[in-house]
């Protein structure tokens, strides 16, 4: 394969064949990595599940249309000449009693073996893929799938262990017959026994599966959320149970923004709807979060070395972007390090753990959008940075990078007024997008975006003063325009600027 300029190749791509019990998906990602990036990703509604309870049977109509996306998506890892491809199936394969025949013939067109997920190892991968993609998760992940509900507990890296339920949206339809009375009913006699979600109270229900992430977004339209990203939305527990009463109750055609689902979602809505309000009447979390990452992700996350799952997934994908578009990659590590010292020396300033890692991401992506004309690098930027494909990081936390280099490139005092983002900010998080938005003005005028100045001119605060000490022999690259940024970033932290000049 030619190499193209804006890929990162640290080894042959990694594709994920993923035969569930709605839907046959296909994702390719860059290599095998912390910071997971599809390349390519698709999927066909083939519909497995949908008659497996009733008749105990795959649907022939249903297993013809899996076979067909199955030879093109080994077409397609010929293609792209991807160096591993990891197969699983779910419910509908496990309980059909067809699906042996069924898989057989799968791995035949994929040329390997296929894992057939038990619904532990489903919940355990779904639990996983939130590891992988949360930023020190702490409550119960739910993967709604087509023939079936994991349930699994997670708190940082500890996963418990999994629960399955035959709640899926298409094993409900079938249960039911399309009655919503029934499944109602159905859901109502069966969310009780998973004891899983008696510890739930109080915190977060991770939301994972194609059904419930449809469902978030009618959600976020009908709200008109400023930011269109999926993972790591956030509905607090009070409007999904108002969200998801209105849904299963109604028909979806008639419900408003109905066009962001797709129609082969919509027949779905109700049932996961109607899940997920019974998991939050039982379970009382704080909110419901959506996690795009789920058992494909855990899949290869477990496929990692120790060593590589501890890394910081932001963190990676940050420096991967660097490495991509900015001018010079080693002068964006040089300004972290340059803000490390400016921070630490400012006990105003103090920093949690999680917004000194969101600082440095913003520092790593501070130039991504250099090539852009001058007056849209901000807005490029901005873009860029709030809609691309990181985990590890909430919306807030988005819009917290996003406006720091905004404001780095466009300036403090720029109309925001079209910047809906900031919504999605404390006033605290605002000020300190503003202040480390002045602090790379001054780092960006100083240097040009070139490596070896910054370590030379450290930036700190001493008392009442914010000290840029300036070795000689390159004092001739501050001018009026770099003293008028520090001073303009004094005034933000209450304090007095000065230019030191050394040995």
């Amino acid at each position: 394969m030619t190499r193209a300029p804006g890929r990162l190749f640290t080894g042959a791509p990694v594709a994920v064949i993923d035969i569930g019990s709605n839907s046959v998906r296909l994702v390719v990602y860059e290599g095998l990595s912390r910071a997971l990036t599809p390349i390519f990703n698709e999927k066909a509604l083939c519909g497995l599940g949908r008659e497996v309870l009733s008749t105990g049977r795959l649907p022939q109509d249903a297993v013809d249309r899996a076979f067909a996306a199955l030879k093109r998506f080994r077409a397609l890892c010929d293609a792209m000449e991807v160096g591993e491809v990891h197969a699983l199936a779910t419910a509908a394969a496990r309980d059909a009693e067809n699906g042996p025949a069924f898989i057989a013939e799968c791995e035949a067109i994929c040329g390997q073996k296929i894992e057939l997920l038990t619904g532990k190892r489903e919940a355990e991968l779904a639990a996983a893929g939130v590891v992988a993609g949360v930023y020190a998760p702490d409550g119960i992940v739910g993967d709604l799938g087509g023939g079936s509900l994991e349930l699994v507990d997670v708190k940082g890296r500890a996963v418990g262990t999994g629960v399955t339920l035959p709640l899926g949206g298409l094993a409900l339809q079938d249960r039911s017959s399309r009655s919503p009375r029934k499944a109602e009913k159905i859901v109502r006699e069966t969310i009780p026994e998973a004891e899983v979600l008696g510890a739930l109270a109080g915190r977060t229900f991770y939301a994972v599966g194609g059904t419930w992430r449809a469902l978030a977004r009618l959600h976020m339209y009908t709200k008109g959320y400023p930011l269109h990203v999926m993972h790591g939305y956030v509905i607090p527990a009070r409007e999904a149970l108002d969200f998801t009463r209105i849904v299963h109750r109604a028909d979806a055609e008639a419900l408003a923004h109905i066009d962001v689902v797709s129609d082969a979602r919509r027949p779905l809505l109700a049932y996961g709807a109607l899940v997920l309000e019974n998991i939050v009447r039982q379970g009382r979390p704080s909110e419901v979060v959506i996690s795009a990452l789920g058992v494909r992700e855990g899949l290869l996350h477990s496929l990692m070395s120790e060593e590589e799952r501890v890394r910081d997934p932001l963190l990676i994908a940050a420096a991967e972007m660097n490495v991509l578009r900015s001018r010079s990659p080693r002068h964006g590590e040089e300004l972290v390090a340059w803000t490390d010292g400016f921070f630490a020396s400012a006990p105003v300033l103090e920093e949690a753990e999680d917004e000194k890692r969101l600082r440095r991401a913003a520092c790593l992506l501070a130039d991504v959008s250099w090539r852009a004309h001058p007056d849209y690098r901000g807005e490029q930027s901005l873009n860029m940075i709030a809609h691309a494909a990181f985990a590890g990081i909430d919306h807030p936390g988005r819009a917290y990078i996003a406006l720091s280099v905004y404001f780095r490139h466009m300036g403090l005092n720029t109309d925001e007024s079209d910047t809906r983002i900031l919504e999605l900010l404390t006033t605290g998080m605002l000020d300190r997008a503003r202040i480390l938005g002045a602090v790379m003005r001054v780092a960006y005028v100083l240097s040009a975006a070139m490596p070896g100045i910054l370590p030379q001119m450290p930036l700190l605060v001493r008392g009442d003063q914010l000290v840029l000490s300036v070795p000689r022999k390159v004092v001739s690259l501050v001018n009026d325009r770099v003293y008028n940024r520090l001073r303009q970033l004094a005034r933000l932290i209450g304090r007095e600027p000065l230019l030191e000049q050394g040995d």
